[in-house]
């Protein structure tokens, strides 16, 4: 028997670093890792331990011969991996060698360096591996800094409720969030509250991890009419954001929505308009999202794609669950021979050989949806304008007019300023060299903010290192600056300048309260949607439970 890495996979190698054999690729020190869509374990190295299923922080691995109805598929695809590049085998005079090698810290302090501070801004992914590198690796007392009153960043408003398995990251980054070096000031704004001068006149060095706050534009006409909404907000409203209000999105009148996109969101957004009410209410989705879901008109999801089904931007894993999604069809749309071209080619494009199982339909798009709930893949086709009720679309020498009563836009996130860090407009990062801010000692960058919107959970943990790495060399080369005030006194200007600060002993009152008011309802947990309610909870005041 043989292991096998599914869907969830966040790709962050902590399997690798436990497996005894060597049949967990790509690692880290290997070219291709960060490119592939995850991680995938060789059936013929595998020696059946367990011992990545048990460190996988995201429940993605099971043995291969009882995997569950609908993953059966992964089994081939870790296998497919090795068969398109060859065996690997270990050294005929001896045994397979661990991929990392003896253990190595080259990230450390030397033994008789004393301490630094370290602010961290950003409690998503990319922070929290930034933190946990410092905490592991040395003796830096880490401050984290939120501007929202709740730890989690993308993990918390990102995951969609449906996949509960990715969201377990949470739990492996929790465990920081109480270490006897780290202090928490959530409902800090960075910029509002204090300043980036104040934060880095108390702390040796800063390391921002703010993310891609923002979506990017399709710079066609109509984009800004009330019925055109970003994905990145819808993502925001059905994950219960305290930013986005409850009334934000309108499923009433929409037989039909339009996502333009073809990515891991785009698919996110698609899945959760046509799954099971039913099915979402066992997840920790908004309430507020889960009663429009109820109520709503939807019925046909529309994926607009400017190329082709080879050029997809999801990954193979979320794509291949798509077609097993309960009392959904998935149709693409036969209207450019390309298209099914293109699917047949499996050999070519393994992406696009995995819609050979959806139906091949030439869509007319006069006639409204039917009572089936359904997700129409439409390629080569480029949104032009979006009109009142509809989207008007192009592809090679056809145009076409497909009625929507909601225009998604999910062509990718964006980064946004930083306020006291300079920005490059064109690729929404700041400058960077290895994570060093351009002109700013001790200022550092990681995630999104640092490399643009690319790599998903997992990719953090190498960024971080990356940016840790630095930030410790210019610690040991004596160039980071002298803070002039302390812990405490960070403390008094934290508690000073923002109204609500929460702490790690008002985060684990938020948990509790959230996880309390799911054991009413039978859920995980029900989030608190609203600022006063995070803040209140935090404060220990019940009134909230009801």
């Amino acid at each position: 028997m043989t292991y096998a890495i599914t869907q969830t996979c966040c790709n962050d190698a902590t399997c690798v670093a436990v497996c005894p054999v060597n049949c967990i690729h790509p690692t880290p020190d290997e070219p291709d890792f960060g490119r592939t869509e995850m991680l995938y374990i060789d059936p013929k190295s595998c020696i059946d331990c367990g011992a990545c299923a048990d460190a996988c922080p995201v429940d993605a691995i099971f043995p291969a011969d009882s995997l569950a109805v609908g993953q059966e598929p992964y089994a081939a695809l870790n296998a497919a991996y090795y068969e398109q590049r060859g065996p690997r085998s270990a050294p005929e005079d001896g045994p397979t060698f661990h991929a990392w090698g003896a253990p190595s810290f080259a990230r450390s302090l030397p033994s008789d360096f004393g301490p630094i501070r370290v602010a961290v801004v950003g409690t998503g992914p990319a922070g929290m591996y930034a933190a946990e590198d410092l905490l592991l690796h040395t003796t830096a007392e880490v401050t984290l800094v939120d501007r929202l009153p709740v730890a989690g960043g993308l993990v918390r408003y990102g995951v969609a409720p449906d996949h509960p398995a990715t969201k377990r990251i949470g739990d492996a980054f929790a465990r920081f969030h109480t270490h006897p070096r780290v202090r928490m000031y959530l409902g800090v704004d960075v910029g509002t509250d204090v300043t980036a001068e104040e934060l880095a006149a108390h702390h040796d060095a800063v390391v921002y991890a703010v993310g891609a706050a923002t979506d990017r534009r399709l710079g066609i006409p109509g984009e800004d009419r009330t019925a055109s909404v970003s994905a990145t907000a819808f993502v925001a409203w059905y994950n219960a954001h305290p930013e986005v209000a409850p009334d934000a999105i309108d499923l009433s009148g929409a037989e039909r929505v339009v996502v333009v996109g073809t990515g891991n969101v785009a698919l996110d957004v698609a899945r959760i308009l046509v799954s099971d009410p039913g099915t979402l209410a066992a997840t920790d989705i908004a309430d507020h999202a889960l009663a429009a879901l109820r109520a709503s008109a939807v019925r046909e999801v529309v994926l607009l794609a400017r190329r082709g089904p080879e050029d997809v931007s999801c990954t193979a894993p979320e794509l291949l669950a798509l077609g097993r999604l309960p009392g959904v069809r998935v149709v693409v749309d036969d209207h450019d021979p390309r298209v099914w071209a293109a699917v047949e080619a499996a050999a070519a494009h393994e992406k696009a050989a995995l819609l050979g199982g959806a139906v091949r339909e030439r869509v007319d798009w006069s006639e409204r949806p039917g009572t089936e709930r359904r997700i129409v893949f439409r390629f080569h086709s480029a949104p032009e304008e979006i009109l009142d009720g509809a989207v008007r679309v192009t592809g090679e020498g056809e145009s076409a007019e497909i009625p929507a009563g909601l225009v998604l836009r999910a062509v990718g996130y964006r980064g946004l300023p930083v306020a006291g860090l300079p920005f490059d407009e064109a690729t929404g990062t700041v400058p960077h060299e290895n994570g060093r801010v351009e002109g700013r000692p001790g200022t550092y960058v990681v995630g999104w903010i640092k490399r643009g919107p690319s790599g998903g959970i997992g990719a953090n943990r190498t960024c971080a290192a990356e940016t840790v790495g630095t930030l410790l060399a210019d610690a040991v080369d004596g160039v980071l600056p002298v803070p002039a005030g302390g812990a405490r006194a960070f403390d008094r200007l934290a508690r000073g300048r923002a109204r609500t600060v929460v702490d790690a002993r008002g985060l684990a009152a938020i948990e509790r309260a959230e996880r309390a008011r799911g054991e009413e309802s039978g859920r995980p947990r029900v989030k608190l949607g609203t600022l006063p309610d995070l803040v209140a909870a935090a404060r220990g005041r019940r009134r909230l439970l009801r």
